[in-house]
């Protein structure tokens, strides 16, 4: 278990915790609607910095993306006494796009785009840290599995710290892809409400400070966690909630509901988002309970939002509130929900955060500042049943090397219709999930079902997330006159939508996540697995490195392991 030692938010409305949580008692909002933004040919309503609020915070030769993250991290540290130069101390860092901005103003040099884990790798440098950077990219839950994963990294005994920091700028590469989905509303969003006519875009950094619980300090404790996917489709949740209802009902197992102060759901106010999430939560039993989101105040934040909305929450409690659901007026969604349009008093000390994405993914985490009993952990060797190594021109398959005519591109093709063959949606998928699905498919039909019905999860790692999709989105928007960006390429411009695709297809319902490293690091990458395994309902795992920084230019080498 882990305990809270320090957090900050910058954001459009200030730039620490406590002077962004009086901001929205106050009944301050950063959203504002902006028309014809950096070239895009459409009004929408968002939540950004102001030119002037990025010059106080910008460092010179760190981009607006790292500057953002080391001004927050900056200021969560100095709270505490830690040392963030010992190996035992390491850097989590959740975003959806991380510098994709730089990538779009210098489409023509490969040279000019950091990855996310090269970004992560130089903020960690900034504060002189010595371990290896991890990027959750997990689509919106990011937040929520940045803190999941320092959690499991730290009570299993690999860290003694953890620095959690969600980070996203607002770009017109993640402006026009929410775009072409139909999904932004031109106006401040209203979740919940009955005229609710779609989200508002954020940017913000977040960060929480984490240490080993010592069972005595009066602090915020991680009480649990909970990664799953719902395996209905990469776009849309589940229209009953199932996946939102599972790790609600995982993490507070064993905890009495009439602790909660609230539940702080992710209130996007999209058309199903909303509606799901009042299913999951009337199902679970929490009707009664009250509800709050902060898409209201920030907007829509990305990879920082799990992470700003969990220290909100926190400091809410803290004062004894329930913040108010900022555009409510009247129910629009069939779940029942106890949602308030003013300030409500509360003398409650545990909360609940929910959190779901694309790709399917959903995450909960339950909050608590009493002190509680820390659950044993017990960490196995995984068994490796079988292993694919498959790269741009060749396969392999628990050590056989299996004879492929093609090259690159070709290859993944000869591959699909010589062992595959049945899933035509193969073709709809960008580069690096066609990698992904075959490698896997071909672990999969090897997989011994005697066993019965095993709950499987899908863990990733990789360096360049999903570069060649970023390239062909940005090759739509770059010509205002040629302004076409498709909802079919952006959807693929989130790496984590492989997984998602794997679980839809088998009907897993197990974690999914993807994690990105500047280094392919088997040391972090087995730590990662096996506290992932230990703390978690999954028997079966498909996990492994997997990379495409081109359409010809991929590797992958996956394994399918038994806990």
């Amino acid at each position: 278990m882990i305990r809270l030692l320090s957090s900050n938010i910058i954001s459009p409305l200030a730039y620490n915790t406590g002077d962004n949580y009086r901001a929205v008692k106050s009944g301050k909002s950063a959203i504002a609607q902006y028309c014809n933004w950096n070239g895009i040919p459409d009004t929408f309503a968002g939540s950004m910095f102001t030119p002037q609020q990025l010059d106080e915070l910008k460092i010179d030769g760190y981009t607006r993306f790292e500057y953002v993250a080391i001004r927050s991290i900056e200021e969560a540290l100095s709270g505490t006494e830690i040392d963030v130069t010992s190996s035992r101390t390491v850097l989590i860092l959740s975003t959806t796009k991380g510098d994709v901005e730089e990538l779009s103003s210098n489409l023509s040099s490969d040279g000019a785009y950091l990855s996310p884990g090269a970004a992560a790798k130089k903020i960690a440098a900034y504060f002189g840290m010595k371990s290896e950077p991890v990027v959750c990219c997990n689509a919106c839950i990011s937040g929520v599995s940045a803190q999941v994963l320092a959690d499991r990294l730290i009570s299993c005994g690999y860290y003694d710290n953890a620095i959690v920091c969600g980070t996203d700028c607002s770009s017109p590469f993640v402006i026009s892809g929410f775009l072409c989905f139909k999904s932004l509303s031109a106006e401040a969003c209203r979740p919940f409400d009955i005229e609710r006519l779609g989200l508002n875009l954020g940017e913000a950094a977040a960060t929480m400070v984490f240490t080993r619980d010592d069972g005595k300090s009066k602090a915020w404790r991680l009480v649990c966690g909970s990664l799953d996917n719902d395996a209905h489709h990469v776009s849309a949740p589940s229209p009953n909630g199932a996946g939102a209802l599972k790790v609600i009902e995982r993490t507070m197992e064993g905890h009495d509901i009439e602790s909660l102060a609230f539940v702080n759901v992710h209130g996007t106010a999209t058309m199903f988002n909303d509606q799901m999430e009042s299913k999951a939560i009337q199902a679970a039993g929490l009707s009664d309970v009250p509800l709050t989101a902060l898409k209201g105040w920030y907007g829509h934040t990305l990879g920082a939002s799990g992470v700003l909305e969990t220290i909100l929450s926190m400091a809410s409690v803290e004062d004894g509130c329930i913040l108010p659901v900022r555009g409510f007026s009247n129910i629009g969604v069939s779940g029942k929900v106890n949602i308030g349009t003013s300030l409500r008093k509360t003398d409650k000390n545990a909360f609940l955060k929910i959190i779901s994405g694309f790709g399917g993914c959903n995450g909960a985490v339950l909050y608590t500042r009493e002190p509680c009993e820390e659950k044993s952990v017990q960490l196995n060797e995984p068994e490796v049943l079988h292993k694919v190594i498959l790269t741009s021109d060749s396969l392999s398959i628990d050590g056989e090397t299996i004879p492929v005519a093609a090259k690159g591109k070709e290859l993944l093709t000869e591959i699909y219709k010589t062992h595959i063959g049945d899933y035509p949606k193969f073709y709809k998928m960008d580069m690096f999930s066609r990698l992904v699905f075959l490698a896997s498919e071909l672990l999969i039909l090897r997989e011994d079902k005697s066993d019965g019905a095993m709950e499987h999860s899908v863990v990733l790692f990789n360096r360049t997330s999903s570069i060649v999709t970023d390239r062909k989105h940005i090759a739509t928007i770059e010509d205002p006159k040629g302004f076409f960006p498709s909802p079919s390429v952006f959807l693929y411009t989130l790496p984590n939508i492989v997984t998602g695709e794997i679980a839809i297809k088998h009907g897993y319902t197990g974690e999914t996540s993807l994690y990105i490293l500047e280094d392919k690091n088997i040391e972090i990458m087995a730590a990662i697995v096996k506290s992932s395994f230990a703390m978690s309902e999954s028997r079966l795992m498909i996990t492994g490195w997997a990379d495409c920084s081109a359409e010809d230019t991929f590797e992958a080498e996956l394994c399918l392991l038994r806990k």
